[in-house]
């Protein structure tokens, strides 16, 4: 059941993370910047989570586990952010996300490195039909060698990022790293945003574009993907968050109308079928049966 669980709360994370690009357009539309928007994000996701701190009567991080939350929100979350977002100046969104969706690859081989994690036939397989399925749902296109230097960059930072929160999901509960993470990604973003001026939401559609942000793409992932980190690890953890451009691509066609090419619901099948692959394996390595190795 822990299995199940932490698949369903990974899953649940990659789809609701899957609406902030759509939430990025409106924000965008209403003439709000790139630091802003972060700004926003991580400084009301920060306060809303110290205030569920607070209420739950959780202390507040100390130590190892503080500084490395720290690194995660102020380094990793952050600085994937800016990396992402500067990329996409440089070279397609579509190949941009795509060079991100590299991080499984990467995740698997830093767990193998520093977690001592076994690599199985069934996650290999799993792992390449869910990296085949993010390649046809971006769909690719050429662009500038700095802009996918970056993007590749902004990958090995989450994985980095995923590593190390492997870790620090054993010592604190999902409040206690979420609330340091928004909090310390804030801080950064906020220093950025007071350098180069803020455009604050000019209307009640802006404002509530950003809530949606912060609850929908931000509180909700962060904390049910540290909550399945703990019981599904790094490396399935990144292979099921895979499911993310999917709902993106599924999304963007709904409420703008963008087109549905074959390509992308044949990579929606494969990183769907990575998916059932997983779940099967993880499922029957719970009930005691052995999985392919």
């Amino acid at each position: 059941m822990k299995r199940l669980t932490g698949i369903l709360l990974i899953v649940i994370s990659a789809a609701s993370f899957g609406t902030l690009a759509i939430f990025g357009r409106y924000a965008y539309a209403e003439g709000m910047d790139t630091f802003t928007v972060l700004f926003l994000r991580f400084g009301l996701s920060a306060s809303f989570m110290t205030l569920a701190l607070f209420l739950r009567r959780e202390p507040f991080p100390r130590g190892r586990v503080l500084a490395q939350l720290l690194g995660m929100g102020g380094i990793g979350y952050a600085g994937q952010s800016f990396l992402y977002m500067t990329a996409i100046k440089y070279a397609s969104a579509g190949l941009v996300a795509l060079l991100l969706y590299l991080y499984p690859f990467f995740v698997a081989v830093l767990s193998m490195v520093f977690l001592n994690e076994k690599l199985t036939r069934v996650k290999v397989i799993a792992l390449i039909l869910a990296l085949c399925g993010a390649a046809l749902t971006v769909g690719p296109v050429s662009g500038q060698m700095l802009g996918a230097l970056m993007a590749i960059t902004a990958a090995l930072v989450y994985s980095i990022y995923i590593i190390v929160g492997a870790d620090v999901t054993r010592h604190v509960s999902a409040v206690q790293s979420s609330t340091v993470i928004f909090a310390s990604a804030g801080l950064v973003y906020g220093a950025l945003t007071f350098v180069n001026g803020a455009n604050f939401p000019p209307s009640s559609a802006g404002w509530l574009t950003i809530l949606g942000i912060v609850f929908i793409s931000t509180i909700i992932p962060v904390a049910t993907f540290l909550m399945g980190l703990e019981r599904v690890g790094p490396t399935n953890a990144a292979m099921l968050s895979t499911v993310e451009p999917v709902v993106t691509v599924l999304l963007a066609a709904w409420l703008f109308g963008d087109k549905l090419e074959p390509v992308v619901l044949i990579g929606g099948a494969l990183i769907l079928a990575a998916v059932i692959l997983l779940t099967r394996a993880e499922l029957g390595t719970e009930s005691g049966e052995q999985p392919g190795v």
